[in-house]
């Protein structure tokens, strides 16, 4: 420990004794000054975004702490993002709590200052019932300010159609699938197989498909500067972007544009063999492809694709007026036992380590899978991935640059012709 200097003392004891009060306080109340045990009357607005039945977590809270009541609101994903930038740079207006989705979370990142440092709430305390990386993806770069607690993750797998597999004389068993694709060339070959017996592609779409090797990137479209990496030698968006065009010059990729109508219709249909989704996805199928029930199974990817694609995290504002309480509040929103409850509930996949080896989550038989238990095979994929790349405030729009140039590609645009221009794209946007 560094040596103090003597004028510095009783600074030390003011310090002290200050931080031994809040202690005491904290434990006196059960949750914060406002928590279980306090009188006082504390709302707290929570802005949320898509399908996360937190709705009923927190009526339980509320239940177990009578002073705190909690407004939730969610909106879609994009309007939730742009109002809490915009009510943030304000500096009025902002929630008490506020849920970030992964791509949008370097965005906010930017914006530090505007939000207070969970470190100082106590996170730390907790830290170690996460997994490591979704916990370091809630940092800032220099490891000292933590934005957001961990909730959802989106590790990756392979969702596979038993009865396209079968037409084309492949094995249906995840065990045998796992066997079988076990490296990228692997993938490709099953792909070729399922073109040749049953006319039909093997992977939903171009996205799809250019997402199994960006989505492992450790470097992505920006590095930390916000400068663009993805046109230098040996960029790994570039091998991704190969990767899909090629696919799609096989006959290995479905027409549609993912989630469009025309796809919807190809997942209940059966028009294709696999997507390579996270374990979300599985929420969406079983909501929006009933009549697929019993016919898709999920086993894990190559090594190679072994990767995250989504997920969120919860955040602070800093203009709240109750900080403690609503920290308090996300500790347990987002601790083990809820964790399983929300992914019971509403499939939101689970970032708390401990909870794959509760018993709920590894019998879950999943009827829409034929009985699988899928949860398993998303536990490991969770466990196999070593990081999250760096992605940047202007993830977002250069991603869609890239993305629409392979989306030209099934046009019958050049590939390379659509790559440099999603590159000066992307330039544009940078320039601004």
């Amino acid at each position: 420990m560094k040596r103090i200097k003597k004028w510095l003392s009783l600074g030390l004891v003011v310090v002290l004794a200050f931080a031994l009060a809040a202690c005491n306080n904290k434990e006196s109340s059960g949750s914060g000054s406002g928590g279980k045990g306090s009188d006082e009357q504390i709302e707290l607005n929570f802005w949320s975004f898509g399908a996360t039945g937190y709705d009923k977590l927190i009526e339980e809270y509320e239940k177990e702490h009578p002073n705190i009541k909690i407004k939730f609101k969610t909106s879609e994903t994009a309007d939730h993002h742009d109002a809490l930038f915009t009510a943030l740079s304000a500096g009025s207006g902002a929630p008490d709590i506020a849920l970030l989705e992964l791509d949008q979370l370097d965005r906010f990142k930017a914006a530090q200052d505007r939000f207070n440092n969970l470190y100082d709430l106590g996170a730390k305390d907790v830290q170690d019932k996460y997994l490591e990386w979704k916990w370091d993806g809630g940092a800032n770069l220099d490891g000292d300010f933590l934005i957001g607690l961990p909730t959802d993750i989106g590790p990756k797998a392979l969702y596979y159609r038993t009865d396209v597999f079968e037409a084309a004389g492949l094995p249906t068993e995840p065990e045998e699938v796992e066997k079988l694709i076990s490296s990228p060339e692997a993938f490709v070959e099953a792909a070729k197989t399922v073109k040749e017996k049953t006319g039909k592609p093997f992977v939903d779409t171009i996205e799809m498909a250019y997402r199994a090797y960006l989505d492992t990137a450790e470097e992505a479209y920006l590095n930390p500067k916000g400068e663009l990496i993805a046109d230098k030698e040996g960029s790994e968006v570039k091998k991704a972007y190969d990767f899909a065009a090629e696919l799609w010059e096989k006959g290995y990729v479905g027409p549609a544009e993912m989630w469009s109508p025309e796809w919807s219709n190809g997942v209940k249909n059966g028009d294709f063999a696999v997507a390579l989704g996270a374990g979300w996805f599985k929420g969406w199928l079983k909501d929006n492809a009933p009549e697929a029930s019993g016919k898709f199974r999920v086993a894990n990817l190559p090594e190679e694709f072994a990767a995250n694609w989504g997920g969120s995290y919860l955040s602070i504002p800093k203009e709240t007026e109750h900080a403690q309480e609503a920290y308090d509040f996300i500790e347990w929103l987002v601790a083990p036992e809820q964790q399983l409850k929300s992914f019971q509930d509403a499939g939101l996949f689970p970032s708390a380590v401990e909870v794959y080896d509760m018993e709920e989550f590894k019998s879950m038989e999943d009827e829409f899978f034929g009985g699988q238990v899928s949860s398993v095979v998303f536990a490991k994929a969770a466990q196999d991935i070593q990081g999250l790349p760096f992605k940047g405030e202007k993830y977002f729009p250069v991603h869609e640059a890239i993305t629409n140039g392979l989306l030209n590609v099934q046009t019958g645009k050049d590939p390379e012709k659509e790559w440099e221009a999603g590159i000066k794209k992307a330039k544009d946007l940078l320039s601004r």
